[in-house]
């Protein structure tokens, strides 16, 4: 078993209103093995699907490499939108050298509490992924609980959206996107959302639904 820490501090420009908060990156971002395609920052595996989706949603142009070109690129886009990223798990160990957040172990939490309190502005958080084991949803709950907070469901629909009281002037929405892993496709195609506009267009695929669900959040 290993121990990962992650490789980027959270990076939330002035003024944010949102949150994005996910897990941890693959183990090649920490020793810097990067693959062709890779972005030496936050969600930048070629492999995965939030550069890619927001690239169409937004009609951005992104480059794909290993370059701080393609760094400044999503940087610009978020503080843009007043979008930070802090990822909740600071490190935490494995036995296989994968990305899978099941395959983590005696995770570490950053403080989202204290960060949320130290930016005032923010307003949303943004979660890459649900309530399974080990996903962001699921290290929320429990980061919140050593704060004696509750999460309240608001919305039960696809995508769940909670809240809690960050003070008695202060509530904190919590949306629980799909997550920007290809492992997440099986889940989409189950959903009921996703059959009637398949059914509408049979070309309509996994990666159109999320386009459609991350325009509505990130704007």
């Amino acid at each position: 078993m290993f121990k990962r820490t992650h490789p980027y501090p959270p990076f939330i420009p002035e003024g944010s209103t949102k949150l994005i908060v996910g897990t941890l990156p693959p183990p090649r971002f920490v020793t810097q093995d990067f693959k062709l395609g890779d972005v030496d920052f936050c969600y930048g595996s070629i492999d995965g699907l939030l550069w890619k989706v927001l690239d169409e949603a937004f009609s951005l142009q992104l480059s794909y490499e290993t370059t701080v070109k393609a760094i400044e690129q999503r940087k610009n886009f978020l503080q843009k939108y007043k979008i930070g990223i802090c990822d909740i798990v600071s490190s935490a160990k494995r036995k296989k050298i994968d990305a899978s957040d099941l395959g983590m172990y005696d995770a570490e939490l950053r403080p989202i509490v204290s960060i949320l309190r130290e930016n005032p502005s923010i307003e949303t958080l943004l979660l890459m992924g649900g309530n399974s084991k080990n996903g962001p949803e699921y290290f929320l709950r429990k980061h919140l609980k050593t704060h004696q907070i509750s999460l309240i469901l608001e919305n039960e629909a696809h995508p769940k959206e909670h809240f809690f009281k960050l003070s008695d002037h202060r509530n904190i929405r919590v949306v629980s996107l799909i997550s920007p892993s290809g492992a997440a496709n099986m889940a989409i195609g189950s959903m009921q959302e996703y059959k009637e506009l398949k059914n509408k267009n049979p070309k309509f695929n996994t990666f159109d639904f999320r386009v459609k669900q991350y325009a509505t959040y990130f704007s």
